[in-house]
């Protein structure tokens, strides 16, 4: 009988530690989102992060002939909508190629700097916004211009341009140590 409570209070000893153990695990584990195949770690800025992504090869290529790389590894913080190559696919052809001309520098870095909004606001926050804009949010770019946040169903975060575009946010809260990005399907542009 001994042995046996003595058995389970081990049991119960190294269970209690093992969902400690993982519980922790998970914790990090969490904070820790995959996008385009890599892992975006909290603890690293939105470029270090983004660079690493194969979905947001034409978003870096983007950033660095705008030369916004060195605004986006500063302190911030920033919340960055990340349109995917996908989304600048969406876009007339030839387009990319012409914004990352040098003499096109300035409306490229209108256009990246719309899709960034000053402070770190996590998709709980655009939710909160919006519910306490019945139903909508605008939002202040970096570029001087305007997104209004709204709702597709209880879940999903949309974003309306000044053009009346509309892009969903696909994957939310990836945390960076200078501020937040969210995923979107499709690039926002600006009056």
């Amino acid at each position: 009988m001994k042995k046996t409570l003595f058995s389970l209070a081990l049991v119960a000893m190294f269970s209690v530690g093992a969902t400690t153990t993982v519980s922790a695990q998970t914790k990090t584990k969490a904070k820790v989102v995959m996008v385009g195949g890599a892992a975006m770690y909290p603890t690293k800025n939105i470029v270090e992060n983004a660079v690493n992504s194969k979905d947001h090869t034409t978003l870096v290529a983007a950033v660095k002939a705008a030369g916004l790389v060195e605004t986006l590894q500063s302190a911030g913080p920033f919340t960055v909508f990340a349109p995917t190559n996908d989304a600048f696919g969406k876009l007339p052809a030839g387009t990319v190629e012409t914004l990352v001309k040098p003499e096109n520098k300035a409306t490229l870095t209108k256009i990246l700097t719309y899709h960034v909004v000053a402070g770190r606001m996590t998709s709980k926050d655009l939710m909160k916004a919006i519910k306490g804009g019945k139903g909508t949010a605008t939002l202040k770019t970096v570029s001087g211009g305007t997104l209004t946040a709204m709702m597709k169903g209880s879940k999903t975060i949309e974003l309306k341009d000044e053009k009346g575009g509309v892009s969903t946010v696909t994957i939310a809260d990836v945390m960076q140590s200078n501020g937040v990005i969210h995923v979107i399907n499709t690039v926002l542009m600006p009056q």
